[in-house]
């Protein structure tokens, strides 16, 4: 006798219906095998087919007692990943299972049920883009391509049951290795446990489902609109949901929904007005199937009955007029909530609008003539910077705002960022000022004690990035009390900011207009990767003026740095310069204002009313990234319009019409730079880090599109964790799965869609 006969005897009297296969087709290899879900095969049908050895099949469903399978395909890819969510939610659940390998390297699950068990199901997918009609391998199996709106698809098929009707290969079939438990000792699971095991399976889901054509009866005239397509546009699928007992689990642009009778887990999503239902545990909803909203009422509502559905909505005014297409990007989420904050790239700032005239435009000049690495970004940055300084506490416009800026070059190493600042030092010690100029922050207390010496001050300080990281990451108070000083400082140039008491002091004093100019220079990546989302809405991302340097220009033979006569008499004129009267703190300021005219004032309120907008679009939005930096730019505009008048004119300064244009479009311009870079490489955790880090490495690729194999080595992260990066990113829309030629095969590749 076979060792295959007694195999499918003992499986067969542990209740379970076993048939002789075709392993290459993966059939039963008998006749009829229908009748089988009826009866398990006798005796002396077994011994008659498994006289000689033989691959064995086994019949899923009520004939094997309820049993179900799933299988992992796709060389078992998401195995790993599904057995540790699945523990996560049930320790110990996934060590009760039949868990067995296939020839191809996938995994199956097997099991029995309490409850009897649905149809086979497809539980995760993924769409590989091609490119054409031809057909293509993956994983040894070859697929047919499907027209997909304007490109071609294959679907591959991640995990799928083998439930009632259905049957599947098995151990001692060659090829196939039990590896944990045995058939004839199969778990029975409770309704609760099954569910979760599919749920998990079905939250690795990478394709959305598309609702089968509906039967939508006209209950009106043909010009008239038909109630249910008006549905689907309008109806609120929530609210009707929630009245048949289904509970919102987790918000978002995917939303997650667990059907009644469930206090937890995950039976069916809603996005873009498409209800897919995952559950075989949701009636009247079937499993593994795409509703739209008309569908969802008729079956909540009417039993299915559409055309009494579709009269029902015509009497609450539904179809009442014809319905303009709903753009199949258009979510539920954006027509019942304010939309998702969208982060456009306008580029770094261009360069015309990096050169004001006068002293600024003097200083920039001489530093990109004299300079190893011209760098037009990084001098204009100086320059501005130092003019900021040398008219601390001597100025203001009539709203009262000071000349005290934080500036940050962004710029790769060995990129020129070092010349700026010694031009800049350079000019202050020849004007008598050297007492004036900062390096790094050591502290808050630090900062408090050096600007209490010197009132005005210009810290300039390179790779500012790393204070940032520090103050992240600093487990003591000390970095946290560096940035509170920054932005304390910062609104308090107009007034008193009174300092910390110490112990040695009875009066601890203050600061008569303080005025901080930051003038620092960093990495690009390592400057947005250090900030964090509570960064970010603190204000001190709001407040920073981030410059951008292209890459490194061609370099030229270096000249010496003097200064020229013009620069430093200008120089000279603010140094001496102190308007005011009185005596504190060496000479109470009373700051010369400088005034708008008429058509400078018009510009600023026409900005401000456009920034006001901005910012109520972010509220509305619940951006609060956006509500922090649209909310100071009025006040930047103005402040640069400022130093854009007093570098034109330092003796007699007018803020007029062109000042206020240079400055309003500069400072919006630089926002939506700020809030895109911030979108993109700001991390609210370490694994969206992770995500952002993936996006960043397809943008920067020639066509958007790596290899699997690229990619994963310069994420440098184990395989599971690059999954799940690959995973979250599919299901929120910002990547998607293509093929790619390789030797003898086709490969995966990342392709990045519009983020």
């Amino acid at each position: 006798m076979s060792s295959v006969r007694d195999t499918a005897l003992s499986y067969a009297h542990a209740g379970l219906c076993v048939l002789p296969a075709h392993a290459a087709e993966k059939r039963p290899a008998v006749a009829s095998w229908k009748e089988y879900q009826q009866r398990r095969p006798t005796e002396q049908e077994i011994d008659d087919w498994f006289k000689a050895d033989r691959p064995l099949c086994i019949l899923a469903g009520a004939a094997s007692g309820n049993l179900e399978m799933l299988d992992f395909d796709c060389a078992g890819e998401r195995f790993a990943w599904w057995r540790e969510l699945v523990e996560a939610r049930s320790p110990g659940l996934t060590r009760k299972l039949v868990l067995e390998r296939s020839p191809s390297g996938g995994w199956h699950v097997v099991y029995r049920c309490q409850s009897s068990v649905c149809g086979n199901i497809k539980l995760a997918e993924r769409a590989v883009v091609v490119a054409g009609d031809q057909e293509v391998e993956f994983y040894g199996k070859r697929y047919k391509p499907r027209r997909v709106s304007d490109r071609w698809e294959v679907w591959l098929t991640l995990i799928e049951t083998r439930g009632e009707g259905g049957i599947f290969l098995c151990a001692p079939s060659p090829g196939y290795e039990l590896v944990q438990g045995q058939f004839e000792q199969l778990p029975v699971l409770s309704d609760e446990q099954r569910e979760l095991l599919l749920e998990v399976a079905w939250s690795l889901n990478e394709v959305t489902k598309t609702p089968e054509p509906e039967p939508i009866p006209s209950s009106g005239d043909a010009c008239d609109g038909r109630p249910g397509d008006d549905f689907n546009h309008r109806g609120d699928v929530r609210m009707l949901l929630r009245r048949h007992g289904w509970t919102l689990v987790r918000p978002g642009e995917n939303e997650y929904w667990c059907r009644p009778g469930k206090s937890a887990g995950v039976s069916a999503t809603l996005k873009d007005r498409v209800f897919y239902v995952f559950s075989s545990n949701a009636a009247p909803f079937e499993p593994d199937r795409a509703y739209g909203p008309f569908s969802v009422y008729a079956l909540l509502e009417h039993g299915g009955d559409f055309s009494t559905a579709a009269s029902t909505l015509r009497s609450e005014g539904y179809g009442e007029l014809p319905i303009q297409p709903t753009p199949a990007s258009l979510s539920i989420a954006e027509t019942c909530q304010p939309a998702a904050p969208t982060c456009e790239d306008p580029g770094p700032v261009p360069e015309h609008l990096l050169r004001i005239p006068g002293f600024v435009a003097e200083v920039m000049d001489h530093c990109l003539d004299t300079a190893p690495y011209p760098n037009v970004v990084l001098a204009f940055a100086g320059a501005l910077a130092l003019q900021a300084f040398l008219a601390g506490r001597k100025v203001r416009d009539q709203a009262d705002n000071r000349t005290n800026i934080y500036l940050l070059g962004l710029a790769y190493s060995a990129a020129g960022k070092d010349h700026p600042r010694k031009l800049n030092t350079r000019i202050i010690h020849d004007v008598g000022l050297a007492g004036a100029l900062g390096e790094k922050f050591a502290s808050g207390e630090a900062i408090q004690d050096a600007l209490n010496l010197t009132p005005c001050m210009l810290f300039q300080t390179d790779e500012i990035d790393g204070m940032l990281q520090s103050i992240n990451r600093a487990k003591d108070a000390r970095y946290e009390s560096a940035m509170g000083t920054l932005l304390t400082m910062y609104s308090s140039a107009n007034s008193i900011y009174p300092i910390r008491r110490k112990a040695s002091q009875e009066a601890p004093g203050a600061i008569n207009q303080p005025c901080l100019i930051i003038y620092g220079t960093a990495i690009p990546n390592h400057y947005y990767e250090a900030l964090s989302e509570r960064m970010l809405t603190n204000g001190f991302f709001a407040r920073m003026i981030i410059l951008e340097s292209p890459r490194r220009n061609p370099g030229q033979e270096p000249k010496p740095i003097d200064p020229p006569a013009r620069v430093l008499d200008a120089a000279r004129w603010w140094a001496d310069r102190h308007p005011g009267a009185g005596n504190l703190e060496n000479w109470h300021p009373t700051p010369v204002v400088v005034e708008y005219t008429r058509e400078a004032q018009n510009v600023f309120v026409e900005s401000r009313l456009a920034a006001e907008a901005k910012y109520a679009e972010a509220e509305a939005q619940g951006d609060a990234v956006g509500t922090t930096v649209w909310g100071r730019v009025n006040e930047q505009a103005r402040k640069l319009a400022l130093l854009y008048a007093i570098s034109r004119d330092h003796k007699d300064p007018s803020i007029d019409r062109a000042a206020a244009e240079w400055a309003a479009t500069f400072v919006v311009h630089q926002t939506l730079r700020m809030l895109f870079m911030s979108h993109n490489h700001a991390a609210a955790n370490p694994f969206h880090a992770e995500c952002l880090k993936f996006v960043r490495k397809l943008r920067e690729a020639p066509d958007q599109t790596l290899p699997h194999s690229v990619l994963l080595k310069r994420m440098k992260v184990d395989s599971q964790a690059f999954q799940h990066i690959v995973h979250t990113l599919s299901l929120q829309g910002d990547i998607e799965s293509v093929s790619v030629p390789t030797p003898g095969r086709h490969g995966v590749a990342y392709r990045l869609l519009a983020v």
